[in-house]
This record gives structure tokens, sequence and C-alpha cells, in this order.
């Protein structure tokens, strides 16, 4: 059985590594990709991140493939 300690250890550093990677994308400025919907009225915005999302997971599912290879 995976003590829960091992989990919480690695949960956080895949939260620290996501923050880290956030920071970087908001500085280059990439986002939103052609294709995500922006909605601007007013004080008001919305972002539907859909080439975004497709993107991320693509990716995602490469690198948890390369991991979990068998």
């Amino acid at each position: 059985m995976i003590k829960m300690w091992k989990v919480l250890i690695w949960m956080g550093t895949l939260l620290i590594m996501i923050g880290i990677i956030a920071m970087i994308l908001e500085k280059i400025k990439i986002f939103p990709l052609p294709g995500d919907i922006v909605i601007k009225k007013g004080n008001f915005v919305i972002i539907i991140p859909i080439t975004s999302m497709i993107l991320f997971s693509l990716v995602l599912t490469l690198m948890l493939n390369l991991i979990f290879k068998r």
C-alpha cells in the first residue's frame, strides 16, 4: 500500500510544477490560441479555451504514455 505522505508529496510537487508552468506561459503570451473563443462585452470577458484544451490533452496523453509505458 502506498503511504499517504508519499502521495501528498507528489501531489504538492505536481501543483508547484503546474504553477511554475502557468507563470511562464502567462509571460510568453501565446494564449488564447486561434480557435479559442473570447467574448468581450464592457467589463465582462469570457474565454472558452477549446483549442488550448485539445493541445493540453494531447501533451498530457503523450507524457502519461511515456511515463506508464509497459
